[in-house]
């Protein structure tokens, strides 16, 4: 069988995470469209005869380190490398104008703290519009041609059971971005829940098939692992350069998330991750204290004009601040503060409930509020307090840790770490407002559990600036 054409491309960790290849090509050659945006600046806004030696020297400075790195910052902060993204081209577009935007906004503070990084508004304009342009075209012809099968990772599974099935719901393209589908293989005896077309019955063995079929990952799928596996011929294949990994690992790695469906006791126990060194408690602890003194110190007139409004819709009854009950780290129960969005006694029949979507319970100003996120800004001083850190699980009342501990398998397991003002599943997940919903988000508050880190952290600090932008979640 003749070997098609293809490009090979797997996963490179860097700071403790699997990013994919096809991302990292994607950030490089976009931070080169704003380097060669700047140098062409440069040579337009410059006199021509001096021109060379001044972009030359741009080159390696630290503006173009600045200019690069702020519009890198910009993309990274709309969502535009977010795993999963499903926004359409007019997304796509509207972000990245909202990453220019910001790039410029950051870009305006920074030559005003450092004034010798400064390089004109001229060249800066001139740059980011070349930017723009550059950047889409980057962006669709890039996605256009890896969006080919010679560009994505061929995937064999070894199982075709219940956990095998689990492959059926990435039904979206998004989903299956970076791979192949080749096929399953039934273990004998197997009882088959994928579709007949797709299961796969072996005439050779194993490493001499994915010889044959190019594969690149082998996905082991067993219903009961306990049935043994064909540990000889997967080290052969191991040894031949395929990642073989279990089907947990694969989901965690694709979507970021832990499919709770097929989590083991013993994998979170074995396994890496689930862990903290004293050395990133107190790097978090800084972290949290040093970001919330600095948002404080710009948010503080937002504080005050809420805490106005507030007065003004509700003629001066009522409290300004809400205060309520939330489970904290390792189930210890601390006061959440919040700007009150809601009537006053909203559940004076004692009976605690979810926020619904066009809830008659919130007020004018509270929608507005809970629309911008301008409502959760009394939690920095939770977070000043050590109740919560910056970055975490959501904070959720007793009463509804205690109904989904009992239907949720591992739901206690979200507070082995502080509760944050933002999180994991806030960036990937909308608003939860059932069981349904508290079951997805719970996915993507384990998988930062498992791999909490201060690059996690600052990744999803960065990312948050989308869904406050873009009121994604808001209810």
């Amino acid at each position: 069988m003749r070997r098609p054409v293809r490009v090979r491309h797997g996963h490179i960790n860097i700071l403790g995470r699997d990013i994919s290849t096809p991302i990292i090509i994607l950030a490089s050659a976009e931070a080169l469209v704003f380097g060669l945006a700047l140098l062409a600046a440069c040579f337009i806004q410059l006199p021509l005869a001096p021109a060379l030696p001044a972009v030359l020297d741009v080159i390696w400075s630290l503006q173009m380190l600045a200019f690069v790195s702020l519009g890198m910052v910009g993309m990274l902060s709309m969502g535009l490398y977010r795993r999963g993204f499903r926004g359409g081209a007019n997304a796509v577009v509207l972000r990245i104008l909202g990453a220019a935007l910001l790039s410029v906004t950051m870009m305006s503070m920074l030559f005003y703290v450092f004034p010798d990084l400064h390089f004109g508004r001229g060249i800066m304009a001139i740059a980011i519009g070349l930017a723009i342009p550059g950047i889409l075209f980057t962006r669709f012809g890039i996605f256009r041609l890896l969006a080919h099968d010679a560009f994505k990772r061929r995937v064999l599974v070894l199982g075709a059971g219940d956990s095998a099935q689990l492959f059926n719901r990435l039904r979206r393209k998004s989903d299956q971005v970076g791979f192949v589908l080749v096929g399953f293989v039934p273990r004998p005896g197997e009882c088959t829940r994928v579709s007949d077309d797709s299961t796969l019955r072996l005439d050779v063995p194993l490493p001499e098939f994915v010889r044959r079929h190019h594969v690149d990952d082998l996905v082991i799928a067993y219903d009961d692992p306990r049935g043994g596996f064909p540990a000889e011929e997967l080290m052969h294949c191991k040894m031949q350069g395929l990642h073989v990994l279990d089907i947990a690992d694969f989901f965690e790695r694709e979507a970021g998330l832990l499919k709770l469906d097929i989590l083991r006791p013993s994998s979170m126990i074995f396994g890496r991750g689930f862990r903290q060194s004293l050395y990133q408690q107190y790097a978090k602890r800084a972290l949290d204290v040093i970001t919330s003194l600095a948002m404080l110190a710009c948010v503080w007139p937002f504080m005050l004009i809420c805490a106005l409004a507030i007065m003004i819709e509700s003629k001066g009854r009522g409290s300004v601040i809400f205060c309520q009950v939330r489970t904290g780290q390792h189930g210890k129960p601390f006061t959440l503060f919040k700007f009150r969005s809601m009537i006053m006694d909203a559940e004076k029949d004692g009976v605690a409930r979810w926020a619904q979507k066009s809830d008659p319970r919130v007020t004018r100003f509270g929608a507005f509020m809970r629309k911008t996120r301008l409502d959760e800004l009394p939690q920095l001083i939770n977070v000043l307090r050590g109740d919560m850190s910056f970055v975490g699980p959501r904070p959720e009342r007793p009463q509804f840790v205690e109904q989904l501990g009992g239907k949720l398998p591992y739901y206690h397991h979200r507070h082995w770490v502080k509760p944050g003002l933002t999180g994991w599943a806030q960036i990937h997940y909308p608003y939860g407002a059932s069981e349904k919903d508290a079951f997805e988000k719970l996915k993507y508050d384990l998988y930062y559990v498992k791999n909490q880190s201060m690059s996690l952290d600052l990744l999803t600090i960065v990312q948050t600036v989308e869904v406050v932008l873009w009121g994604r979640g808001s209810r």
